[in-house]
């Protein structure tokens, strides 16, 4: 949810601040995001462009009516809390005097308050935003102390929700003030210019280096220096880190758009995030564990927190985590799991799954969890990201910067990580054997080829996809580990298609779903290995068998081999033969290209679905 960037160059004006604004905000697009706007701190004081609508709409506003060049600029996409979106509601905001311009990504949960006292105070607002609120304090506050890191620690106290906020002032051109707290930022370092950004993919092209600024810590930012204090006015030192990805990874590479880069990624995803896993003598590592081995030994309960497609990912981990730890696990929306006061305990391990590492919900959950005496253990793709930076221990995902707001990369390697969470509680409990590790690891090494023949099948995916561009609704039909990848089939059509789509367990079909079932009702149905669990095959099978019996016309996920579905399958296809457990890794390959693909041929835009947002920072 919204995108912020900011930089600071050198003293002489140029053109620059206002290119790597756009130039960021355009790799933010992905964030999602209503409205789009920037801010330049000129010799002529505060100059701002914003427009609502797509970034192509403030370059045409740029284009007729162009802005001086600058020393600093800050850039914003809004994704709209309060107030509709609009030319008025978009950032950046200007205070009253017109000598401060901020943007704000967050929630401002007392805004009304605050601003019931500046209309009494007699200081006329023209949105409906809570940032606009944030502006006129700050310049109250910035005509008291004369300085705008004063008056951001003076402003920042009284604020309560999740923000992070950027401010320039036409007294100090040179400078950016930054704050935050629950919400996402970090800071780039350059020669002689600094940078600032929701995420480093908004300065990716010019530095590689960064920094991570913690919870209600601010910034000064000049092209030459940056200085961070904590709430109290103590200066800290913000951990630098190397981003391990370069620019080129958060572009198209040739494709229509990320979502197809992305899941042709997913090879390379699930690679490098088993790369690396085992030591010298075979030991599986995670990225960083600050638990003692001891008390990972004692955990008798193992609760998963996510949401959307991560949570998806974590009722997978269930699957292997119980059959090789023997430990009970739970797997739980994490918007729900403060608000239902849970049994966690010391003895408790909660699982946060989250792509960038920023989800509110996930975030407020961790923090409810430890403070019941639960460690934490984080499965993240953002390093340096709030989620990680609070957990006990991280697994990070090297699935590298998923732009497209459907997730599927960062999905098939959430997966993986909580694969070798599973094998290493197992291997540190003594539920596993070496040997027994070392077969999985080899089994998991396979399966980054397993996914490019999947990939490889998608021109026939794309043709029935196209076929149906205009079917109402589709029903999605799993068993076992298969039913978290019929649910995650149809949240996928759902987010980039624009129809109704459900996912239901196979066994619940006769216990009521069954009903929807008429003719030419399309039910996609993921059929597990005759290999594995016998029965659960025929039974699928048998499934496949009823509603066809009452009009529908099937699609079927099967393995290569399986003759027992041709008969009843309108259209098959066909993924490698997988070990039961890990089937979910290319089973849902190719109900993602399907997904793709039908939102493709309906016109959609399959990047940036309306309504949604990336990273869901406010709860």
């Amino acid at each position: 949810m919204c995108g912020i960037v900011g930089y600071v160059g050198p003293n002489t004006p140029s053109e620059r601040p206002l290119e790597i604004a756009l130039a960021g905000l355009a790799r933010l697009e992905y964030r999602g995001y209503d409205s789009a706007g920037v801010a330049l701190a000129t010799p002529d004081g505060i100059v701002s462009r914003k427009k609502a609508g797509k970034l192509d709409n403030l370059r045409e506003v740029l284009a007729a009516d162009p802005l001086p060049e600058s020393t600093a600029a800050i850039g914003h996409t809004r994704w709209a809390t309060h107030g509709a979106p609009s030319d008025v509601n978009a950032h950046p905001h200007l205070a009253y005097d017109g000598k401060l311009a901020v943007i704000h990504n967050g929630i401002i949960e007392n805004y009304a308050e605050l601003r019931a006292e500046l209309v009494t105070a007699g200081i006329a607002l023209t949105s409906d935003t809570d940032t606009e609120v944030t502006a006129h304090l700050l310049a109250r506050a910035y005509e008291m102390t004369g300085d705008l890191t004063d008056a951001m620690r003076a402003v920042t106290v009284r604020l309560r929700g999740a923000f992070t906020l950027l401010a320039i002032h036409e007294d100090a051109p040179g400078v950016i003030v930054a704050a935050r707290r629950n919400s996402p930022l970090v800071l780039g370092l350059g020669e002689g210019e600094n940078f600032l950004g929701s995420d480093a993919a908004a300065f990716i092209s010019a530095t590689r280096t960064a920094v991570e600024m913690g919870q209600d810590q601010i910034a000064t930012v000049s092209a030459d220096a940056v200085r961070i204090i904590d709430a109290d006015g103590n200066e800290v030192t913000g951990r630098q880190y190397t981003v391990d990805w370069d620019a080129s990874a958060a572009v198209k590479g040739g494709f229509a758009t990320f979502m197809e880069k992305e899941i042709h990624d997913q090879p390379l995803a699930v690679a490098d995030t088993l790369r690396g896993r085992a030591d010298a003598e075979g030991r599986l590592k995670l990225d960083e564990l600050r638990i003692d081995e001891s008390v990972l030994r004692l955990i008798n309960k193992i609760i998963v927190i996510a949401c959307g497609t991560a949570a998806y990912a974590g009722h997978v981990a269930k699957y292997a985590i119980e059959l090789w730890c023997r430990i009970p696990v739970e797997v739980e929306l994490a918007h729900e799991f403060r608000y239902r006061d849970p049994i966690v305990d010391e003895k408790t391990l909660v699982v946060a799954i989250s792509q960038s590492g920023e989800t509110m919900d996930t975030i407020m959950a961790v923090r409810h969890a430890r403070e019941q005496g639960a460690k934490v253990l984080a499965i993240c793709n953002t390093h340096g990201s709030t989620i990680p930076r609070e957990a006990d221990a991280v697994l990070y995902t090297h699935a590298g910067p998923e732009v497209a707001v459907a997730s599927t990369k960062a999905f098939l390697a959430q997966i993986t990580a909580c694969y070798l969470l599973g094998a290493y509680l197992a291997q540190l409990r003594g539920n596993m054997f070496g040997d027994e590790i070392r077969s999985l690891l080899d089994e998991l090494g396979t399966m980054p080829d397993k996914v490019a023949e999947v990939i490889g099948s998608e021109e026939e995916i794309a043709r029935v996809a196209n076929d149906l561009a205009d079917v109402p609704s589709v029903l999605f039909l799993g068993r076992h580990v298969a039913f978290p990848v019929a649910m995650e089939g149809a949240l996928k059509l759902k987010e980039l298609a624009y129809i109704h789509a459900e996912g239901f367990a196979a066994g619940e079909l006769k216990h009521g779903p069954i009903a929807l079932i008429d003719e030419g009702q399309i039910v996609v149905v993921i059929v597990p290995s005759p290999r594995g669990r016998n029965e659960l095959h025929a039974k699928v099978v048998s499934n496949i068998q009823e509603v066809r019996a009452r009009g529908a016309k099937t699609i079927v996920i099967a393995e290569d081999g399986d003759a027992d579905v041709e008969p009843y399958a309108d259209v098959i296809f066909r993924i490698p033969k997988t070990p039961t457990l890990l089937a979910p890794l290319v089973a849902v390959v190719p109900l993602q290209l399907f997904a793709c693909h039908l939102a493709g041929a309906k016109g959609l835009d399959v990047d940036q679905p309306r309504n949604l947002a990336k990273s869901v920072t406010v709860e």
